[in-house]
């Protein structure tokens, strides 16, 4: 068997979308996975769509996926250029074949006379009208540059039958399909035409894309039996979804890779997840290093069904990426989210309290919030009705705890706890109670990645004292 090389052909109009990055993804899992290649190609033919620096979007996006492309328009190789947009004279080349072979022909219909075409059904469909232009109107026509594309020429009876390696044979009668365009009146290719001529010349044995191009394959075989060339395998992948009913898509948020990045989820954790979004491996295993998914990979797995994206199963497993992570490497990644917090805060304790606690990095904001937050608070929290909490107790403790918290000598969270411990016996409360009381009395929320003693510890003693006193002032006005 010849070696396997596929492609990723992203056409540079954004960020780069969940769907085209699970797409790179198994294509690059199955080439490496089979000693293949894997390879970059940018599909920019469609001129209206670009977006500026979208091509660097995507060389950045794989590379922080850690999809290493062996050729592409940034690292080269034997069969460039792998930019579309580089190669039209390649494509004027195979259009004038075509159209010598009588597989495609010059159509000069204009706008309007297009919108006035309908088949049976009510649906757009080309008339073949200028299949029958003599060659001397034609010349006429394009001697006097008249506006015109160049359209293939589909037969109109037999069936064209191809087999997927997902979903099988796909068979459809010829006269369904359309007389696609070529090249446009810009003179640039389709996607339709470029994807052939690119794949045969670039050598790609495997075609890897989302099932949106399933029925437009049977186009695409004209085209490379017209020009007698071999026919790749083809691998169309289910759709994402939103949902039962929506595509994953820009329009209903959260759809790009980027995203993901900015909510602090890891790029790591997002490959892992999208490469389990209609494929399966053979047991119920479900973390994946990269280099573990390029030796567990394979196209057996890849389900004919839509898989269905679902944020609460990707945020568990990028907990399961942070919790294994070095205490070091937490820190380093959650300093960016630690930002306007006071000099002198413990750094090292925040990571040691937050890492177990989160999912993604940009729920740190929100855990630490108390740091910065406090004044204002509602009071009531200090009243806990489960735990019985009142505010005759509030009143009773904390007068004491601010009397050891001034006096104590070593601030530490096990000095601390041992000191106000101590003070369960005295007011004849249980521990619980009194830490809900002074963690609240400190902190002013209901839900904190820290206890009482170690939220002390963060907030330093002159903080903690002054948090101490206003809370013990805020029940007193209260009384």
């Amino acid at each position: 068997m010849e070696k396997i090389r596929t492609r990723f052909a992203p056409s540079p109009t954004g960020l780069m979308h969940i769907g085209n990055l699970r797409t790179a993804l198994y294509a690059y899992l199955f080439a490496k996975g089979n000693d293949g290649e894997f390879i970059l190609r940018i599909e920019d033919t469609d001129r209206e769509r670009i977006v500026e620096n979208a091509s660097k979007t995507v060389y950045d996006t794989l590379d922080i996926a850690g999809l290493q492309y062996d050729e592409g328009p940034n690292v080269g190789g034997p069969f460039g250029p792998y930019i579309q947009s580089q190669r039209r004279e390649i494509y004027a080349k195979y259009a004038r074949i075509l159209i010598e072979s009588g597989d495609a022909y010059y159509c000069f219909c204009t706008k309007e006379r297009l919108e006035t075409l309908t088949d049976k059904s009510g649906n757009r469909r080309y008339d073949k009208h200028c299949l029958n232009l003599t060659k001397r109107e034609i010349e006429e026509n394009l001697a006097a540059n008249i506006p015109h594309v160049i359209r293939q020429n589909v037969p109109t009876d037999g069936v064209s039958t191809f087999n997927d390696l997902v979903f099988g044979d796909i068979t459809v009668e010829n006269r369904e399909l359309h007389d696609n365009i070529l090249i446009k009146s810009d003179g640039y290719p389709t996607y339709n035409f470029a994807n052939v001529i690119d794949d045969h010349l670039m050598r790609i044995s495997h075609v890897i894309r989302g099932m949106e191009y399933l029925n437009s394959t049977h186009n695409y075989n004209l085209l490379y039996r017209a020009l007698n060339w071999e026919i790749p395998y083809y691998l169309h992948l289910p759709h994402i979804l939103k949902d039962k009913h929506h595509k994953l898509s820009k329009r209903y948020g959260d759809a790009n890779f980027e995203d993901f990045l900015k909510k602090g989820f890891l790029p790591e954790a997002i490959i892992n997840y999208i490469a389990l979004l209609g494929w399966s491996p053979k047991n119920d295993r479900e973390k994946f290093t990269l280099t573990e998914l390029i030796d567990v990979f394979d196209i057996d797995g890849i389900a004919k069904s839509a898989a269905i994206f679902d944020e609460a199963k990707l945020r568990w497993l990028n907990g399961q990426y942070i919790q294994e992570m070095s205490t070091e490497k937490f820190g380093k990644l959650a300093e960016v989210y630690y930002g306007g917090l006071p000099d002198g805060i413990d750094r090292d304790l925040l990571n040691r309290l937050l890492q177990p606690r989160i999912s993604v990095f940009s729920d740190i904001p929100e855990k630490i919030s108390f740091v910065t937050t406090f004044y204002g608070y509602d009071v009531s929290l200090l009243q806990n009705t489960k735990l019985r909490t009142t505010y005759e107790m509030v009143r009773a403790i904390l007068p004491e705890v601010i009397k050891l918290s001034t006096d104590i000598g070593e601030w530490s969270n096990e000095a601390l706890f041992e000191a106000y411990n101590s003070l369960t016996k005295v007011f004849d409360v249980n521990r619980k109670q009194l830490l809900w009381i002074v963690r609240i009395a400190l902190t002013g929320q209901i839900s904190t990645p820290c206890g009482a003693t170690e939220a002390c510890v963060i907030l330093g003693r002159t903080e903690s004292v002054g948090r101490l006193k206003y809370s013990l002032q805020r029940c007193l006005d209260n009384s």
